[in-house]
């Protein structure tokens, strides 16, 4: 596996166009490494994704994409990767604003970011970016607009392929147009897997497949049960960053839909910005349900390995439940007993786990503990409604989050 720099530079990608010339390059990662800041305010995650392989390829293009904070703040920095890319992408400039409507933005909150103290960065193959801070609003629980310039062939993209969220996309430079002339909408994430704000409450990370990703809820609502935990923690008072690296069809013990959960735990979870507590989901619903499903012995003893590599990172785990999937397309009673079998370890005194999230109780039904309640299914057997997302969320021990 690919292990992504953290370097201090920056940003985002677009859509498929004819290859144009090459201008000539930026600074590159390796060439120009940005000046060490002081460490005042630790940094921790607003928001972020997890990225994969396969986006389309841009040029001359300027992307706009939305992004959903947890955590506000008024310092902010960028993550940008070119993980998955076959060149080095170059990125000609990137500003930060609030977004007023779909892919128009306000002008007098737009702020240029920086790399390195330059406009413009060259991002090698297989690493990530960090701006140089920016000041800037970052609001608690809002939106904001993230906008690149992609001034060269940027080759396939790194990207999150389900956003549940619209971004926009169009051609030639417009990285300070209050509104976007000729756009048109993507549902994806392109180049982008972070944003990151001063303070000191540190973040947790939801680390999943398509019920952590959201899959099948409404674009731009916001109501992936993350989205809807980091609620209860700021009505509560917890200052926590929630951080969503949900790969919808993402599995534990092989790459697919993205690397898979033990090849990416390390770039998605430990090397994140603040992290101090993570959530392991439902990977594992995406191994029962394969066509070559690995014995549910196999599962534990990855679960086990992620735990302890958490642990030797200072960071708390809270391992969830697999929910019920009866009903849907690639149910086995195999999966089922597999799940079973996974459900019980969790709720064991043997776990290693600093706590249980029991998805399962909370969105089961008590007559078919295989299937949903009532309400709870989205329709397909497998992802959550709405009022399931609910459940989850509300399911959490606050106290968790304490001190």
């Amino acid at each position: 596996m690919r292990r992504a720099a953290w370097l201090s530079v920056l940003l985002t990608a677009g859509c498929t166009a004819p290859l144009p010339p090459s201008p000539e390059p930026g600074p590159s990662l390796s060439a120009a490494p940005a000046k060490q800041e002081p460490d005042e305010r630790p940094w921790a995650g607003t928001w972020a994704t997890a990225v994969e392989s396969g986006g389309r390829s841009f040029g001359k293009h300027t992307l706009r994409q939305i992004v959903h904070t947890s955590i506000g703040g008024d310092t902010a920095r960028v993550r940008l990767t070119n993980e998955f890319g076959t060149r080095p992408l170059m990125v000609g400039a990137v500003r930060l604003a609030r977004p007023v409507s779909g892919g128009v933005i306000d002008p007098a909150t737009d702020r240029a970011v920086t790399f390195g103290g330059r406009t413009s960065v060259t991002i090698p193959v297989g690493t990530t970016a960090v701006s140089d801070k920016v000041s800037f609003d970052v609001p608690v629980d809002g939106d904001v607009a993230i906008s690149a310039w992609l001034p060269s062939a940027t080759g396939p993209s790194t990207r999150h392929g389900i956003a549940v969220q619209h971004n926009y996309v169009a051609a030639g430079e417009q990285v300070s147009a209050a509104r976007l002339s000729g756009v048109r909408t993507e549902t994806s994430w392109f180049f982008l897997s972070g944003l990151d704000v001063r303070g000191d409450g540190g973040a947790v990370v939801a680390f999943g497949a398509s019920i952590t990703d959201g899959l099948g809820t409404r674009s731009g609502a916001n109501e992936r049960w993350p989205d809807l935990l980091s609620d209860r923690l700021r009505q509560a008072g917890h200052r926590v960053g929630v951080l969503n690296v949900g790969i919808s069809g993402n599995r534990f013990t092989a790459d697919g839909r993205g690397e898979s959960g033990v090849n990416r735990f390390e770039r998605d979870v430990l090397s994140r910005p603040g992290v101090r507590w993570v959530i392991i989901s439902d990977d594992a619903l995406n191994d029962l349900g394969a066509a070559d499903p690995p014995p549910a012995s196999r599962l534990i003893a990855t679960l086990r390995q992620l735990t302890a590599r958490a642990h030797s990172a200072g960071v708390r785990v809270i391992c969830s439940t697999l929910t019920p999937y009866q009903g849907a397309g690639y149910w086995s009673p195999q999966g089922e007993s597999g799940r079973a079998e996974i459900n019980a370890f969790l709720r064991s005194g043997g776990s290693g786990c600093d706590f249980v999230l029991d998805q399962d109780r909370a969105t089961h039904d008590p007559a078919a503990p295989a299937r949903f309640r009532a309400g709870f299914d989205s329709g397909d057997h497998l992802h959550p409604s709405p009022a399931g997302m609910r459940a989850i969320a509300d399911a959490a021990d606050l106290s968790w989050f304490a001190g």
